[in-house]
């Protein structure tokens, strides 16, 4: 059993790039997407037992690190404040060499913090993080029609962003 948890461990190690990212995308602030993936990892880690032999761990965590989320929002609106860190400033005005990517991502990502979010959700799970429909539906707790539907709207909203970002709406 000892070995069965250090192989959990490590899986769940080998996916905090992924998390990290998705965190990102709930949060839109790095700050946030750091405490948000910390906090999946100590569930996690915590909850090893709760996890089920044969399922997909990527969908466990995304599914631990949502629920952790919604409870961090709940908690925010209960308290009507939320904190910008200091370290937002931090690299404002710095030189870039790759400033035009650097401005493409900016886009990107403002477009994705404007969709709502159960399509940010589902443009993240199944977009970005490359999971199956089927595994995005579960995560969220939908039927994979509301998934796909949800999919479709957020796909639709980006490119509709990303056109107007690019020359005044076409």
């Amino acid at each position: 059993m000892a070995r069965d948890d250090a192989d959990l461990r490590d899986g769940i190690a080998e996916l905090l790039p992924r998390l990290r990212r998705f965190a990102r995308s709930l949060t839109n602030d790095p700050v946030d997407a750091d405490d948000l993936t910390q906090l999946c990892m100590e569930r996690a880690l915590s909850r090893l037992d709760q996890w089920r032999r044969g399922s997909k761990l990527d969908s466990w965590m995304f599914g631990i690190m949502k629920n952790a989320w919604i409870d961090e929002v709940r908690y925010r609106k209960r308290r009507a404040h939320v904190f910008l860190a200091p370290e937002a400033g931090e690299r404002t005005g710095a030189e870039d060499e790759n400033i035009e990517l650097r401005v493409r991502a900016m886009e990107v990502e403002r477009a994705m913090a404007d969709l709502p979010d159960e399509q940010r959700l589902a443009v993240s799970l199944v977009l970005v993080e490359g999971l199956s429909y089927r595994d995005a539906a579960e995560v969220m707790g939908v039927p994979i029609g509301t998934l796909t539907s949800r999919l479709a709207r957020g796909r639709e909203a980006l490119e509709a962003k990303l056109a107007g970002d690019e020359g005044g709406g076409t």
